[in-house]
């Protein structure tokens, strides 16, 4: 099914909150990592502070041959804190197109902190209208037009992991597909 010279974004699961020390392995060896992020507030001892997290918890995606990440995995020993998640039904790591991983990464960078992450896609919301945004800060993000908390969203989905939703866009910057 991987043809071994080609480049595929995998998504990883790294366990323990070790996203970001994994990505940064990963960087230095000259891989390509993405972790969608976002700023939280926590109160500590009265005061009130600002983190950038992980939007996600222990999910990062990485642009990589599956024999590279495999080596890499083999290298970790017993330290081995990250796998792929896999494909129930094929049984294969779980690949997210290269189109689909740039409108993710598009729309996560610029709504870093109002992008409504979903875990849970339902038939329903998949039945929506194929658009393309001609317009704006997303323009050429290709999704489906959803109905979330009274407004509609373009949303781009991960097949088997999740999607992510931006906020109104105004019907005139979308092209039906």
């Amino acid at each position: 099914m991987f043809d071994d010279s080609r480049t595929y974004w995998f998504a990883i699961r790294v366990s323990y909150g070790r996203t970001l020390k994994f990505c940064a392995q990963l960087g230095e060896a000259g891989v390509e990592c993405f972790v969608p992020m976002c700023r939280r507030k926590t109160v500590r001892d009265g005061k009130t502070m600002e983190d950038v997290v992980p939007a996600i918890s222990n999910l990062c995606f990485v642009r990589s041959t599956k024999s590279f990440i495999s080596d890499y995995f083999a290298g970790l020993g017993e330290n081995r804190h990250a796998h792929f998640m896999w494909d129930r039904s094929t049984r294969n790591p779980i690949v997210v197109s290269d189109k689909a991983m740039s409108d993710f990464m598009q729309i996560c960078r610029i709504m870093s902190d109002e992008a409504l992450y979903l875990k849970d896609v339902t038939a329903k919301l998949r039945e929506g209208q194929r658009v393309r945004v001609t317009d704006g800060p997303f323009k050429d993000v290709e999704g489906v037009i959803v109905r979330i908390r009274r407004s509609r969203r373009v949303m781009v989905e991960l097949p088997g992991l999740l999607a992510v939703a931006t906020n109104y866009i105004d019907p005139r910057f979308l092209e039906v597909i």
